[in-house]
């Protein structure tokens, strides 16, 4: 027996099949305690037992009936909705949808349950960590984007402010940038301000040293003559300053928060002291890795899958004699932008890995296809610690290659 549920934000279609695609029971059921006991019901009615749950296909992997599906102790498949297109292909050319989503689900399961992933057997922990990190993660992007915004914004009629901050690497995301923002959103007040005020704004940024020449240096940029809006329409735009400035307040104070609460999570798991004794892994990296990666030792048979699912791996393309080898494109996004910090990191941080990165780049890889290597060993090699519970060791990571034998010379 499978089973398929159509996935819908109030109410769920189920479906039942045998072996032979017979269509045994079906059901529509709310988004509630009553209909997750009615789906109960159902599949118990079909032979379903503690010993030998249904295996259950969903187009989604997220959700409360999904949580208590996993809880159940049941395999849960989430099925990619491009995947259950392709599937209805296979029966109808025509293009015609009268097949219910549901059927279509448990024939999936029925015939082709060897080439899809049950969700992962992750703990509690695990789970919770990776929707801090992944919630961590938004909050990053989100600030960037409300970053660029304000950015873009200043430069139409306050291109002051961005010189005076154009050598730090934070740029609008200091506080000192915010803080001067906050009471001088337009060139005239900032002309207005006294070196008193400015450097009170300064100090409750949090500036500790060299005070007295940071304020100097920036009332001299702010002071200087500069070509200006209309005195009206600066004004408006000071306005549209004050709210984009406050959404950048709001990112950034998500992004700290949800850093500071994935990292003390990330370090009550058993998994954090391996991934952080890596080069290049700090706590919060470490933390968006586990949360990707999971703590199921069965999820990736080999480092060869892990490999392909982060894609750090190669994907070769043959067609009659044409071979093409290029990067992998469908991959999980969240697992490559933390392997790409975690790489430029391991660059500085471990000599091993700096010269894996320079071997490549002297091979002919240029630098993102060199990063994307050294990633691809690295998260390999996180596979073999994880499996062997050993933590990182730079000489046996990256050992010299072996020297031919005067034997093998001859």
């Amino acid at each position: 027996m499978t089973c398929g549920i159509d996935w819908a934000e109030d109410h769920h279609d189920v479906a039942v099949v045998d072996q032979d695609a017979r269509l045994l029971g079906k059901l529509r059921i709310g988004d509630d305690a009553a209909g997750f006991q009615d789906l109960l019901r159902l599949l118990a009615d079909h032979g379903d037992s503690p010993d030998k749950p249904i295996p259950i296909a969903i187009e989604t992997s997220r959700g409360l009936l999904v949580a208590c599906l996993r809880a159940s102790g049941r395999r849960v498949y989430a099925i990619n909705p491009m995947a259950v297109a392709r599937y209805r292909d296979r029966h109808v050319v025509s293009g015609k949808k009268s097949d219910h989503q549901d059927a279509v689900l448990a024939n999936i399961l029925r015939t082709d349950a060897e080439l899809h992933r049950p969700l992962p057997d992750d703990s509690d922990l695990a789970r919770a960590i990776a929707v801090l990190a992944r919630a961590q993660q938004d909050a990053v992007w989100d600030r960037t984007r409300a970053h660029n915004r304000l950015r873009s914004h200043l430069r139409e009629y306050y291109p002051a402010i961005l010189e005076a901050f154009a050598d730090k690497r934070e740029r609008l995301l200091a506080r000192e940038a915010r803080a001067i923002l906050a009471i001088a959103p337009t060139p005239a007040e900032a002309a207005r301000l006294t070196r008193s005020r400015l450097r009170a704004a300064v100090t409750r940024a949090g500036r500790q040293r060299r005070i007295e020449t940071e304020t100097d240096s920036l009332l001299e940029v702010l002071r200087r003559p500069r070509l200006r809006q209309p005195s009206l329409v600066e004004k408006a735009m000071g306005q549209q300053t004050r709210a984009l400035l406050a959404q950048l307040e709001t990112a950034c104070r998500a992004c700290d928060e949800l850093a500071h609460d994935t990292e003390e999570l990330f370090l009550q798991h058993p998994d954090a002291e391996i991934i952080t004794s890596f080069p290049g892994l700090a706590v919060l990296t470490g933390a968006r890795i586990l949360a990707e990666i999971g703590d199921d030792r069965t999820r990736f048979a080999t480092a060869r899958d892990l490999k392909a699912y982060a894609g750090s791996a190669p994907v070769t393309r043959e067609s009659g004699k044409s071979r093409r080898v290029s990067h992998r494109r469908i991959k999980n996004s969240r697992l490559a932008a933390a392997g790409r910090h975690w790489a430029f990191a391991a660059l500085t941080a471990s000599l091993g890995a700096h010269s894996h990165y320079n071997r490549r780049r002297e091979a002919g890889d240029r630098y993102h296809a060199a990063l994307r290597n050294l990633f691809n060993r690295l998260i390999g090699q996180l596979h073999h610690c994880l499996t062997t519970r050993q933590k990182f060791d730079e000489a046996v990571a990256f050992a010299p290659p072996a020297l031919p034998s005067l034997a093998t010379a001859a």
